[in-house]
This record gives C-alpha cells, structure tokens and sequence, in this order.
C-alpha cells in the first residue's frame, strides 16, 4: 500500500469553501496514475493550501479517450473529510510544503507524512 496526497483544484479555479464529501467520488490524471486500489490519500485544496480529506484508492486507473485533458481517472471514497476549508489544516502539517507541488495531480507521501497528515486532519475533524 502506498500513500498519496492528491491535489484538487487550481490556483485559478478554488475549490468552493464548503466541501460536499458525495463529491470525492473520482481524482483525475493528465498520464495514467501510479495510484492502486488499496491506496490511502491525502486530499490537498491548492489555492487554499490546506489538507481537507483521508480518501480510499477503490477502483483502477481508467482511460477516457474522449475527454482532452485529465483523460484518467480513478475512483475514491471519502473516509475523513473537514468540510469547511476554513478550519482545515495547512499542507504543511503533513511534511509538505506547497512551492513542492507544482503542477502535479497527485504526489507520493512517506508514511511519515500521511501519518502526520491523518492526526492533523482527525485533530481538525474533532472541532
């Protein structure tokens, strides 16, 4: 099992303050992704720069050759989600520090930085 932290949103297009975890279904890819069901992941809100939701890797990468960019998804279920970004812990929290992130989908996380990533987010999620 690996771990992850997905990136969701852009700079220029903010997730919406309020997250409705029904919408962390699927995470989308430009390349096929090295994620694996059975992956645990880290949700990170660029633009925001905080970490809001511990999701399960529950389907396979899959291609849509129809769509022009981020032609891959796969699928996740939410299993912890800080729905209000406000109150949500910075990327920092997790050992990660956003400049790092550039222009990925998603980055692989030590088990160290999604363990502090998990009590960070179980702390917040607590409030």
């Amino acid at each position: 099992m690996q771990h992850w932290l997905l990136v969701r949103g852009t700079r220029d297009r903010l997730l919406p303050e309020c997250v409705d975890p029904t919408a962390l279904r699927s995470h989308a890819s430009t390349r096929r992704p090295s994620l694996q069901r059975g992956d645990l992941a880290i949700c990170y809100a660029s633009g925001w720069q905080t970490i809001f939701a511990v999701v399960e890797i529950v389907g396979e990468p899959e291609n849509d050759p129809n769509r022009e960019r981020w032609q891959w998804r796969v699928s996740i279920r939410p299993l912890l989600v800080v729905e209000d970004l406000s109150e949500a812990p910075p990327v920092e929290a997790a050992g990660v520090f956003p400049r790092s992130l550039g222009r990925h989908s998603y980055v692989r996380l030590t088990e160290e930085q999604f363990g502090a990533g998990l009590e960070a987010l179980t702390a917040a999620a607590l409030i």
